[in-house]
């Protein structure tokens, strides 16, 4: 079989491939020395757009709209980008085996790559309801959410399905973002979590009663408590109804599952060290590896802003770990180094009218301001996340441009706060003066 070598490859053609591979390009590397494998068919793109504009039921988006980098508004990245800069791209090659060691990695078709330093982007893959043995989640018209293919079947499925009804299993990102996008194709939504709150990892309890009793308002019933714990069909192996652990049967032509991921990192298991779920990085996303480094969600790297180390799984880290990953490369190469990853956890999302950011870390007491009803034509409201007398963290939903930095710049400045009552008064003109 056919045996290829780079002086870099890129392994995983996701958000951090696409970002990786411009920094490199901008850092001199010559054509012909980096590769990027992906088992996906198409060059990089940002992963946001699926559960979101991709399933809109007025112009949605398509490739080539959304490739990398036009998500945080630079230069899009279409596959003859690659071809002009010299990058070589193999698309639809599931890499099977890593040997580090040597250097070489081992396709499904048999061939295999040779590399002089080696960048891991495989990302996450989603849990899937039958890994754990549900009974009938095999079943035709059960969705996952993480390639464009598998936008692709939800978006032939909501099209061919009049009058449907759908259930969402999960109460978290996908789960908020594809409840929405399915109420705006009419569909009869119904959203099911065992939490008693949704988006529990950053939401407090009363930012989740906005976010629900906002959904209630466009339609989506909320079942929280409870898990779904087995499925039925119908002659043609169609999902039919969605058995829940407290008794209730709920009907559906449509199920989404979005009840978590896990990081990609089992090619590379006992050949690096390994930490909280991913594989252990420096600042600088190098492994313990010689010339492999790790970036995105697969990466646990030091969060130097609160001297721990974390794994973090959103875009923004995926763009920036391998911005930083490329430039790093190039530095050791040339005997330099460049500025330790200093990261301000950063979330986001939209849906329907709404758009919320997060800055900082969700730990300590919490003070919640401004209009938090769901009932209000323009609902803006935040919290901050006070720890050890100082804010550590800022939410807000319905900012501006100029709100929305302030809070980032709050949360990296972690200004003392002397009276919390004050803070709730003051709300987002705190931040603004910081």
């Amino acid at each position: 079989m056919a045996e290829h070598s780079f002086k870099y490859i890129i392994v995983g053609g996701g958000v951090s491939a696409g970002y990786a591979a411009r920094e490199f390009v901008n850092q001199g590397v010559k054509p012909g020395e980096l590769a990027i494998i992906s088992k996906e068919a198409v060059a990089p793109y940002e992963r946001p757009a699926l559960s979101k504009a991709y399933l809109f039921p007025e112009s949605p988006a398509r490739l080539p709209g959304f490739h990398t980098c036009v998500g945080s508004g630079g230069e899009r990245l279409l596959p003859e980008w690659y071809s002009e800069k010299g990058v070589q791209l193999h698309l639809s090659t599931e890499i099977v085996k890593a040997d580090l060691a040597a250097k070489s990695l081992t396709s499904a078709k048999g061939e295999t790559f040779k590399y002089q330093t080696l960048v891991i982007a495989t990302g996450s893959t989603v849990i899937r309801l039958t890994d754990f043995g549900v009974e009938g989640a095999d079943a035709k018209n059960i969705f996952y959410l993480r390639e464009v293919d598998d936008a692709d079947k939800l978006y032939e499925a909501i099209k061919g399905k009049k009058n449907a009804k759908a259930v969402v299993v999960g109460g978290g990102y996908i789960g908020l973002e594809l409840s929405a996008v399915l109420r705006l194709n009419n569909i009869d939504v119904t959203m099911v979590y065992p939490e008693p709150w949704c988006m529990p990892r950053l939401f407090t309890a009363e930012i989740a009663a906005f976010y629900e009793g906002y959904y209630a308002n466009k339609g989506v019933t909320i079942i929280k408590g409870t898990v779904a714990t087995g499925f039925t069909s119908n002659s043609d192996g169609e999902v039919k109804e969605v058995k829940l652990k407290d008794g209730r049967v709920l009907e559906a032509d449509i199920v989404v599952v979005g009840v978590g991921g896990r990081p990609q990192i089992s090619l590379f298991k006992g050949q690096v060290e390994e930490e909280k779920g991913g594989i252990k990085t420096d600042s600088f996303f190098k492994t313990n590896v010689s010339n492999v480094y790790a970036v995105g969600d697969v990466a646990t790297f030091p969060l130097k802003l609160y001297n721990e180390v974390r794994r973090v799984e959103h875009v923004d880290h995926a763009r920036k770990s391998a911005e930083q990953a490329a430039k790093a490369i190039i530095a050791a190469e040339a005997g330099k180094t460049v500025e330790e990853y200093d990261y301000l956890p950063y979330f986001y999302s939209r849906s329907f009218d709404l758009s919320w950011q997060f800055y900082g870390d969700n730990v300590g007491e919490t003070v919640l301001f401004g209009d938090n009803n769901p009932a209000s034509s323009k609902p803006n409201f935040g919290t901050y996340w006070i720890k050890d007398g100082k804010v550590v963290g800022a939410f807000l939903e319905g900012g501006t441009p100029d709100e929305n930095k302030a809070i980032a710049k709050v949360a990296r400045a972690l200004p003392a706060v002397e009276d919390v009552n004050q803070l709730a008064k003051e709300g987002i003109s705190f931040a603004s003066k910081i």
